[in-house]
């Protein structure tokens, strides 16, 4: 089994930045994909980003290019989500996925084999 426990997120007035974090525990894969996802209340969860096992090739939703960027220490066993110029928009629960061997469609919540609980992002106006 897999434990994904996320930190870093909170409050933030827009045009702030927020670094998130996401910890693997227990079996981990040598080539897993992370991904990161969100979820804003009435809406669907979407990809926000990925990045496969070397950090060689990443993903990101178009509208978060440029202001989001992912990353991963694989000696830590983990993924981080460095969320600059942040708009109320982005205000959702960030969930950190972990997909475990590299393949398609990374921007797919049934690409991803384990998830986190979640962390709240608020960005207020």
């Amino acid at each position: 089994q897999v434990q994904l426990v996320e930190s870093g997120g909170g409050l933030v007035q827009a045009g702030g930045s927020l670094r998130l974090s996401c910890a693997a525990s227990g079996r981990t894969f040598s080539f897993s994909t992370m991904g990161w996802f969100r979820q804003a209340p009435g809406k669907e969860r979407e990809a926000v980003a990925a990045i496969n096992w070397n950090g060689g090739s990443t993903y990101y939703l178009d509208s978060e290019k440029g202001r989001f960027t992912i990353s991963r220490d694989n000696d830590k066993n983990t993924v981080y989500l460095q969320m600059n110029s942040l708009k109320p928009e982005d205000t959702a629960v960030y969930y950190c996925a972990l997909r475990k061997f590299s393949g398609r469609n990374n921007d797919a919540e049934s690409s991803y084999d384990y998830w986190g609980q979640g962390t709240q992002v608020t960005v207020s106006s």
